[in-house]
């Protein structure tokens, strides 16, 4: 009875390959891929930019715009690490002066299904987890 067994946090019962990899000793917290990928994609900005960038190529100034609370310092950073982990291509035109678009890399592409997910996810549930923060922070004080 497969469905009777799920586990804590996944609705098919499934074992992740993480929850595997845990369970069988494997596990380094030091070492652990999972950390490195989501330390990047778990900020403030990086996820948002890349759904921006999963819609079209953008130069620097759309996406300022698009994003108008990033400062030009924090988008050019996190531009910068989304380039350096092979998520984001930046091409620059040799015009003057020098025009630069940034679009996703196929890798950075074929982040946009489960972003998505976690998006939709975070949608549905906003008005929950705020109610329950308010229920937390009253019980606190």
């Amino acid at each position: 009875m497969a469905g009777e067994k799920a586990e804590a946090g996944t609705e098919s019962g499934a074992d992740t390959n993480f929850q595997k990899m845990f369970a069988s000793g494997d596990f380094n917290a030091a070492n652990c891929p999972i950390r490195d990928v989501l330390d990047q994609l778990g900020d403030k900005w990086s996820t948002l930019l890349i759904m921006l960038l999963g819609g079209k190529p953008h130069r620097f100034g759309e996406l300022r715009r698009q994003i108008p609370d990033i400062s030009q310092r924090m988008l050019t950073q996190t531009l910068r690490d989304l380039q350096r982990d092979g998520l984001v291509h930046r091409e620059v035109f040799p015009t003057v002066p020098p025009s630069v678009e940034y679009s996703l890399t196929p890798l950075g592409a074929s982040l946009i299904g489960p972003l998505s997910g976690l998006i939709d996810w975070a949608a549905a549930h906003h008005g929950a987890i705020r109610e329950a923060r308010e229920v937390y922070a009253s019980e606190a004080a």
